[in-house]
């Protein structure tokens, strides 16, 4: 009985120690971010603490600004055609990577899945050169394809996460009644990986939003972005205005994310709706 029970005290005091360790992980690594929220509200025209006063002033300049304006066009319009293509590519790869055999999906996957792996400066380097003899360096269409190659492996875990509690007797059975592939997939089993779907598409949309490294090798130097314009501001002259822009990004991830928990809970409740 003294072994069970020390045994026991131990895990509780083991645990404890765990959770306390990641509580304190969690603050070291998000106070830094949170430091930026106050600041965005301070009356004064220098980034200090404690705040001389609280205003709204930045937040007016920053949606009054057409350079401001302009870097956050630009980043939402990049983010959401990134967004459609990588997803769209990204399934596709999927379906078709599920019915490979073992071994020529292990070899597949790891193609698909090195851009995680890869350092992004890499990416943007040998994506400039490469570009850059296609005509495609300093055009939209190019940033596209780059931040498609960083959002694809994200796209692509998502989807075949999905896949993998997938039933193929639905897709059978829709052809024995008649179906061509394409309706079979619309109808039968779009609806049921679409939680897959709807997440890899969230994450591929926060990639390309938060990305600086390819824009500043393959976005010229007219085109700028909300993160690029706050590494620019950064350089040349710090105002509260970045740390408006730094909460835009924040909160707009951390938005995405809620979205992303959202829908793995929605496709845990289809999966045991179908397990049942």
């Amino acid at each position: 009985m003294k072994s069970d029970r020390s045994v026991t005290m131990t895990e509780r005091v083991f645990d404890l120690g765990a959770k306390l360790i990641a509580v304190l992980v969690a603050i070291f690594l998000v106070t830094p971010i949170l430091v930026i929220f106050p600041l965005s509200f301070t009356s004064d025209s220098l980034m200090i603490f404690p705040l001389p006063g609280v205003s709204m002033r930045w937040y007016v300049d920053f949606f009054t600004n057409p350079v401001w304006l302009t870097a956050l066009r630009n980043s939402l319009m990049l983010a959401v055609v990134t967004m459609v293509v990588a997803t769209v590519l990204g399934t596709l790869a999927a379906l078709g990577l599920v019915r490979l055999s073992r071994g020529w999906r292990s070899v597949v996957s790891t193609l698909l899945l090195s851009p995680l792996i890869v350092p992004v400066i890499i990416i943007g380097v040998g994506t400039f050169f490469y570009f850059a003899r296609l005509g495609l360096a300093g055009s939209f269409f190019g940033l596209v394809l780059a931040h498609t190659v960083l959002a694809l492996p994200l796209v692509v875990i998502a989807v075949t996460a999905t896949l993998e509690g997938f039933d193929p007797n639905l897709v059978r059975a829709a052809y024995a009644s008649g179906a061509s592939p394409f309706p079979a997939f619309w109808h039968v089993t779009r609806p049921l990986i679409m939680p897959g779907i709807a997440t890899g598409a969230t994450f591929a949309f926060i990639t390309s939003f938060d990305e600086i490294v390819c824009v500043i090798f393959l976005g010229g130097p007219e085109f700028r972005t909300l993160p690029r314009q706050i590494w620019s501001g950064a350089k040349e002259t710090v105002t509260p205005t970045i740390a408006v822009a730094a909460v835009l990004l924040v909160v707009a991830s951390v938005v995405m994310t809620l979205v992303v928990e959202a829908l793995r809970k929605r496709a845990q409740r289809l999966s045991k709706g179908a397990a049942t």
